[in-house]
């Protein structure tokens, strides 16, 4: 008998060894590559209505793809958002809607549990010409690289998943870049096509499943400089609401908000709604 419950206490401290073993050795992903298409469509039509209106057709094309690699104590990020959009209005012609180039990475080396020295970079943009529709004739207000901004800079982030990070940059260079046609804006002196500032940077990353297929994203950044307007923050939010009807459909609500005294003296807001079909054209995990 005493045999017997030896032979069953060794075969359970066995078992529980090889399920602690087989838990512990469970591969983590080094590379996980997400490329995602998402087309936004909406439309008005009015026939005889007797308040009026105006028919209108829009479309917006959003390209996002992140990298994610992780192994020991190194994770690194990337992360690009680029979108274009266009609206018809009868009478009116073609409108942009939305115009985005943007890329991020976040380079970090673990220092605690959610804690990593980093090293920020951020390069964003737009693709054509923008105008102010308000003058006549129109008046141009941007174009390719007009403006331009490079950030990057030292800091800490704190990472506790990769739905869930913020980073700290007390000491973040940002590079503003125009053509001469737009030299004396954006912050850039007249005469010249760059300018220099630093000043402190706060990102962060907060997506969450809001109720079942709902989720809504959260991307903000924070900056101020120490060089000139010291206590001025400018202001960068995105939030991004999705509905999945199914796998590939999907209804999408964009708010975007940006406070930049250099870009404009008035708060910029942008706001989108509409049906989409999203594909994931590009994804990999790599061990």
């Amino acid at each position: 008998m005493k045999k017997l419950l030896l032979l069953l206490l060794l075969f359970f401290s066995l078992f529980s060894f090889s399920q602690k073993k087989k838990k512990d050795t469970v591969p983590q992903p080094k590379w996980k590559i997400h490329g995602r298409f998402a087309f936004v469509f909406n439309q008005s039509s009015f026939t005889n209505w007797a308040s009026g209106g105006q028919n209108t057709v829009a479309g917006n094309i959003n390209v996002n793809y992140d990298f994610n690699y992780k192994k020991k104590n190194v994770n690194w990020d990337s992360r690009l958002l680029t979108g274009y959009g266009l609206s018809y209005i009868t009478n009116e012609g073609y409108r942009k809607t939305d115009d985005r180039f943007e890329l991020n990475t976040l380079f970090g080396f673990r220092t605690g549990k959610y804690w990593f020295f980093s090293f920020i970079g951020n390069f964003r943009t737009q693709y054509t010409d923008g105008f102010n529709y308000k003058t006549e004739p129109n008046t141009l207000v941007s174009e390719f690289l007009s403006p331009a901004y490079l950030t990057f800079g030292p800091g800490m982030l704190w990472k506790k998943s990769d739905d869930f990070n913020f980073n700290i940059a007390p000491a973040t260079a940002r590079y503003t870049l125009v053509s001469d046609a737009f030299s004396g804006r954006f912050g850039v002196e007249n005469g010249k096509n760059t300018a220099f500032s630093l000043g402190f940077n706060l990102s962060g990353y907060f997506k969450f499943t809001m109720a079942k297929n709902i989720e809504m994203e959260n991307i903000l950044t924070l900056y101020t400089d120490y060089l000139s307007n010291i206590g001025n923050i400018d202001v960068d939010y995105l939030t991004n609401i999705r509905f999945k009807v199914n796998k590939h459909i999907k209804m999408l609500m964009t708010f975007h908000l940006i406070m930049d005294d250099d870009a404009s003296s008035k708060l910029q807001f942008r706001q989108l709604f509409g049906l989409g079909l999203n594909y994931s054209f590009h994804q990999k995990v790599t061990y």
